[in-house]
């Protein structure tokens, strides 16, 4: 019969294409790996900002909250931000604590990202 002649042709990742899904995994791990201890650090400031107003801390002087978030950076080991770098405000009767900095994370040679994390105590 014509079985010969009528091949089926076969469907499928190649090896090649196994070995571009294979590499892009990687990439992906690996910006992922660089790239959550930012947002983790960015959740421990906030935190601390939080935790700040929520204690009553927040109701001494600028310079007591200050010094308050000083105390919960150096527990939690944050040094992307320092009681000085906080923007105080007061809305109505409640103190609002702020903060904002950029973070640079490389990833590989001459290629990084770029995050601006701002947050304060009300949001």
């Amino acid at each position: 019969m014509s079985g010969m002649n009528n091949r089926v042709r076969q469907r499928g990742v190649s090896m090649f294409g196994i070995l571009l899904i294979c590499v892009g995994m990687v990439l992906v791990a690996i910006g992922g790996l660089k790239v959550v201890p930012a947002y983790i650090e960015y959740f421990a400031v906030k935190k601390a900002v939080t935790g700040i107003v929520q204690s009553g801390e927040a109701k001494g002087t600028v310079a007591d909250i200050r010094r308050s978030f000083d105390k919960r950076a150096q527990v939690d080991d944050i040094t992307v931000v320092s009681g000085g770098d906080l923007e105080i405000t007061k809305e109505g009767s409640d103190v609002v604590v702020s903060f904002a900095y950029p973070k640079k994370i490389p990833l590989f040679g001459n290629v990084s990202i770029f995050f601006d994390f701002a947050g304060s105590s009300n949001n």
